[in-house]
């Protein structure tokens, strides 16, 4: 186990045989110890605040996991085994140096939770598209600069693209059929950048546009600015 072994690892690992959680935050981690002895028990798995560099294959053998948290650490690629989780529900990244996803993760059909914040992500990751029970998605502080074709089978309720380089949004990000929030602060987005079919035709019911290359007042004058704003003031009244 290198630099785990005088960590008290082993006391997690039997805890974890009981419990099905593994915590081993903070504890200076640049490899991990063998998990083979929980890979049919372990549900959560929480890493966060070490120091890997890489997620080995073997993590993907957790034939339960349901929870991965892996934030804070110097991981910039997932293997393509992590497509085997197929129980994952919530996974968590955030502060790494995640260039790009693999294509395996349109495998994982319960996944509900993605947090990819603050990373090194330059293209929307499109495996992500047709995961029927996601939630929530955060490509917050990222470098992406396009909402791409292909985005319209998105599934995910809440998208965050708050502070990235956006200029480009594809038309086809209205049909994306369960997308209520979709925050795009701190852009590169123009008046023009904004796709009308966003504001009339979408299911989308706050958008979050400040700090691009408009002001809010010229914002309020676009066309379909008003259809959108139905949809804003019919959620509001629903919630008080």
């Amino acid at each position: 186990m290198g630099q785990t072994s005088s960590s008290g690892v082993k006391a997690h690992l039997e805890t974890a045989q009981k419990t099905g959680i593994l915590v081993l935050s903070n504890r200076k981690l640049a490899e991990l110890p063998d998990l083979s002895s929980i890979s049919k028990v372990v549900r959560t798995l929480d890493l966060s605040q070490n120091k890997l560099n890489v997620l080995p294959p073997t993590v993907c053998d957790l034939s339960n996991l349901k929870h991965l948290n892996l934030n804070s650490n110097k991981i910039s690629n997932l293997p393509e085994e992590t497509g085997s989780l197929t129980k994952l529900e919530s996974l968590s990244l955030m502060s790494n140096l995640i260039v790009s996803l693999p294509a395996s993760m349109s495998d994982l059909k319960h996944l509900k939770s993605v947090i990819l914040s603050d990373n090194k992500i330059t293209e929307f990751p499109l495996a992500l598209c047709g995961l029927p029970q996601l939630d929530v998605v955060d490509l917050s502080g990222n470098h992406i600069t396009v909402i791409p074709d292909g985005i319209d089978e998105l599934q995910t309720v809440e998208l965050n693209l708050n502070m990235n380089q956006i200029s480009t949004i594809s038309p086809s990000v209205a049909v994306c059929p369960r997308l209520k929030t979709l925050r795009l602060e701190e852009n590169c987005l123009t008046l023009t950048s904004l796709p009308v079919e966003l504001l009339v035709d979408s299911q989308v019911s706050l958008l979050c546009v400040d700090g691009n290359l408009f002001k809010m007042k010229e914002f309020e004058e676009v066309e379909g600015y008003a259809k959108y704003m139905e949809r804003y003031t019919a959620v509001k009244k629903k919630m008080f």
